[in-house]
């Protein structure tokens, strides 16, 4: 930890002799660093090289293998936005949790991340080392101010040379350092610009000298400076500003307001001001905000108001009214004592923040975090702060590419320049020269003397075009790079899933990259956080807009008021509790589409996911459009569903019917076939009656007859 200074004068001293140390100590890896990148922008050749290959007719050509080689990887490795998952730690709240998550993706968005990234991936292969930075602009949202993010030169960037982190955590100092136009510097700290004016001008330089040949073709910033001052002619225009970042304890105060519930991490000076601003009780409840105070106060004493004037007009006694509220205006220090509010003063490492413009400084301020906000992206880390770069790696094969193209081209020039031996005597040497080249000439020869014979050039071995083409592959190889991944079909196996198998393992080495990169920024979301809490104290509306056009909307810090305790709270209050950042893994890299649309749909069909979150998957511009419109043919589907099922009822009815129908003509016909006969059975019946009486007639007759016949006979006797 860096002791606390005493006064402005040592603060500005002990930076710039902190950045004079530190700047030697880094000299090496600083020259090493801008010739890579001079390599990577095609200034492969020193002067001594260059005028070497002229004096033996040869062109320094070069033939850049590793622009585009960076190029690739870089596209690789931000093909994506990153996806960040937040997620709370003890008792925090998980809704708030996302809502960062929602900050954290707005952060990337405000601050145009995506070129952000590729700078520091840039830096990252080219340098050996990329370094984001995360701070509060109070100059966005009209006013109100934004945590973003930005991309700093790694060599305007100057790390504790004691340091072994690969995130300079246990750096002392790590200072940002770079030369400014006063006129730059006071749109910069426009609050400042008195002391920027005042500032003691500067004209030297740290950026290092290479010694190798500028082509023109690119510009540096020690160009820009050098041109700028010429074209000005000015001498005291430029002045050098420190931006400097160190740790040390500090007092903090952590207090909870038992009543609202309210808790909160305040410095010294917030402390103070939060113990002396006023506070009431009022009817014997504290109250703290003032609007709340004041609303409430007016609202009690309207209604005692009314209370005496209805009784008054109703003639009667204003005795026994209750009296008027009981309003005590005190300081939250009062409350304090009385032990409605509790306070822990703790010790806390945090990250103080010094800039200096020239010998003037400007401010100096404690940041609510204990990680520095400027966050190295370190490649082939060295366990000092001065990583190795793939590029340079590479420059012995780039610099043998460029020798051997330059041989091959030589050669190639040579071999049409033929060149002859011819015996003394043999011809005029002035008519020789001077008719050889043309077409159709006849030179007179001495043949006693010799004959003039061509000597033609060695040819090249094969071996150096094939060491030319091994030390691109060379290249590629060192970057994490093989022809499948820069779309050479020929490469490609000859079925779908080998060639999605070859690609998954060849992207191994650049997933060891991604590590790295992934890490960085997950540290990049660790300081922001805090950043945050400290920044967005207000109400406030955020909006994304995703790749697919759809819509996301988050709303923070909105008041509202709380019956059960029966005052102002805050709904979705970031600045309360602590939570932890990463980045989903592979979120960065380049996504098969068709891979990923059939595992999605292949979901959808197991009705693991809805239709919704397929269509997010997809390039569909107006999602809410599709949804809208399948939703409408699915309405119009299951309407036609519900009338073909009606007339597959009113069907089954009338065939029903036609059998009850075709059941009630065969009863009909039944009954009427009964009805037949018991007709024919009472005609029978009848018939058998009529006959059984005739029967009984005759037999009575007969019987009668016979009576008659024996008392005839009786009588004859």
């Amino acid at each position: 930890m860096a002791e606390k200074s005493t006064s402005k004068k040592s603060l500005v001293e002990e930076t710039q002799d902190l950045f004079t140390d530190y700047s030697n100590n880094r000299e090496k890896w600083a020259i090493q660093a801008q010739e890579d990148r001079e390599f990577r922008l095609g200034q492969q050749w020193t002067k001594e090289q260059a005028r070497t290959l002229k004096e033996r007719g040869q062109a320094p050509i070069v033939v850049n293998r590793l622009h585009p080689a960076v190029e690739m990887a870089k596209a690789l490795l931000t093909a994506n936005r990153p996806q960040f998952r937040v997620s709370p730690r003890e008792d925090s709240d998980n809704q708030v949790a996302q809502l960062i998550n929602g900050l954290l993706a707005y952060m990337w968005d405000i601050s145009d991340g995506v070129s952000t990234l590729r700078g520091v991936v840039d830096d990252y292969y080219v340098c050996g080392m990329g370094v984001m930075m995360v701070y509060q602009d109070p100059l966005r949202d009209n006013g109100k101010g934004e945590v973003v993010i930005r991309d700093v030169d790694p060599l305007d960037v100057y790390i504790d040379p004691n340091s072994r982190d690969r995130f300079a955590d246990d750096a002392e100092n790590i200072i940002i350092s770079r030369m400014f136009t006063k006129k730059q510097a006071e749109k910069l700290y426009p609050m400042y610009d008195s002391k920027i004016k005042n500032a003691t001008s500067d004209r030297s330089s740290d950026r290092p000298s290479t010694g190798r040949e500028h082509d023109g073709k690119a510009i540096f910033p020690e160009d820009i400076e050098t041109m700028t001052d010429s074209a000005l002619g000015k001498s005291d225009e430029y002045v050098r500003g420190y931006e400097r970042y160190y740790k040390e304890m500090v007092s903090r105060y952590r207090i909870h307001e038992s009543f609202t519930g309210r808790e909160a991490v305040m410095d010294d000076e917030e402390f103070q001001a939060y113990i002396q601003q006023p506070a009431w009780y009022i009817e014997g409840r504290p109250v703290i905000r003032q609007d709340l105070a004041q609303q409430t106060i007016q609202q009690l004493m309207q209604a005692h108001a009314q209370m005496i004037e209805q009784a008054q007009q109703g003639g009667g006694s204003t005795e026994g009214l209750p009296p008027e509220p009981e309003i005590e205006q005190v300081t939250v220090e009062q409350m304090i004592k009385d032990e409605l509010i509790r306070v822990v003063e703790i010790n806390a490492c945090r990250v103080c923040q010094v800039v200096v413009m020239g010998d003037q400084l400007l401010y100096k301020r404690v940041l609510p975090t204990d990680k520095y906000p400027v966050v190295p992206f370190m490649n082939i880390h060295t366990r000092t702060p001065y990583p190795m770069s793939d590029i340079r790696m590479c420059k012995d094969m780039q610099e043998y590419i460029n020798k051997t193209r330059s041989l091959i081209i030589a050669h190639a020039t040579t071999s049409t320049n033929v060149k002859i031996l011819v015996p003394a005597g043999s011809v005029d040497m002035r008519e020789f020269e001077s008719k050889w080249s043309q077409p159709g000439v006849a030179i007179e020869v001495d043949f006693d003397q010799g004959a003039p014979q061509p000597v033609q050039p060695l040819p090249l071995p094969n071996e150096l075009y094939q060491n030319e083409q091994t030390a691109k592959s060379d290249i590629d190889h060192q970057l994490g790079l093989y022809e499948l991944m820069m779309g050479n079909s020929q490469a490609a196996p000859h079925t779908y899933k080998a060639t999605v198998s070859i690609d998954d393992f060849g992207q191994r080495k650049i997933k060891s990259k991604l590590m790295d990169i992934e890490a960085g920024l997950s540290r990049v979301c660790a300081v922001a956080i805090p950043l945050m809490q400290q920044l967005y104290q207000e109400e406030k509306v955020i909006r994304l807009v995703q790749p697919n056009n759809t819509t996301s909307e988050y709303l923070i810090n909105k008041n509202y008021y709380d019956d059960f305790t029966d005052s102002i709270q805050k709904f979705n209050d970031i600045g309360i509790g602590s939570y932890d950042a990463v980045i989903v893994t592979g979120s960065t890299l380049p996504t098969n589409r068709y891979a990923q649309l059939e595992l999605y749909m292949d979901a959808y069909r197991n009705g693991l996911i809805d239709k919704e979150e397929v269509l997010k998957k997809t390039e569909i511009f107006d999602v809410e459009g599709v949804l809208m419109r399948t939703d409408t043919i699915e309405q119009l589907q299951s309407q036609l569903q519900g009338a073909q099922e009606q007339i597959k009822k009113l069907q089954g009815d009338m065939q029903s019917r036609d059998r009850e129908n075709v059941n009630l003509k065969q009863r009909v016909e039944v009954e009427k076939f009964k009805a037949d006969l018991d007709k024919v059975s009472n005609r029978a019946q009848a018939a058998g009656t009529i006959y059984e009486k005739r029967l009984d007639d005759a037999t009575s007759e007969i019987a009668s007859e016979i009576k008659r016949a024996k008392k005839d006979a009786g009588n004859k006797k």
